[in-house]
């Protein structure tokens, strides 16, 4: 890709990026090139669809807490790793307003754009579960699916003005859920 072509992408997609946060995925793709400063079809060259467009911002993302995931995995402290990541996975979708029903409904749905990326975000998730229970510390008959479905829940709890005063204390009940021995979390 040429590099003003590059600069004209990686531009629509912070700009998508800020619009995203302030008004959800819902956007139109008209405001997102009126935002940018470029016309419609600039914008529907770089990406055609609105999941493809989705797919490019949050891919990034997506990259990053797998490799939070791998991180965490990396270190001594099972339970801990496997708490902070989700409470990130959550923040993260909290932040991306509309974010959570894509990736409930790509999760499932090869032909998405957004699958694989949400199929490797489950796959890390798993793996830092799998790492709890093998420790004890998370209880055996979740799996990674049920993991993210969690994420999701409590993603879409933080989302709904009536419960996000409440998402903390929601979080904090469905991690001693998951998480065995003392303490819960």
């Amino acid at each position: 890709m040429r590099a003003d072509a590059q600069r004209n992408r990686d531009h629509l997609l912070a700009v998508a990026g800020t619009i995203v946060v302030e008004e959800g995925v819902d956007v139109s793709m008209r405001d997102i090139a009126r935002r940018a400063g470029v016309g419609l079809a600039t914008l529907l060259r770089h990406f055609p669809t609105r999941e493809a467009l989705l797919e490019a911002l949050l891919r990034t993302s997506f990259e990053e807490l797998t490799a939070r995931a791998s991180a965490l995995e990396a270190s001594d402290a099972a339970r801990e790793a496997l708490v902070s990541w989700v409470r990130e996975c959550v923040a993260w979708t909290t932040e991306y307003r509309g974010a959570t029903e894509l990736m409930a409904a790509a999760i499932d749905e090869p032909g998405s754009a957004l699958h694989a990326s949400c199929v490797t975000l489950r796959a890390a998730g798993a793996r830092l579960l799998v790492r709890a229970q093998a420790a004890g510390e998370a209880r055996g008959d979740l799996d990674g699916d049920d993991l993210f479905a969690l994420i999701a829940m409590l993603a879409w709890a933080g989302d709904q003005p009536a419960l996000a005063p409440r998402a903390e204390h929601l979080f904090d009940v469905v991690a001693s859920a998951v998480l065995t021995g003392a303490g819960g979390r």
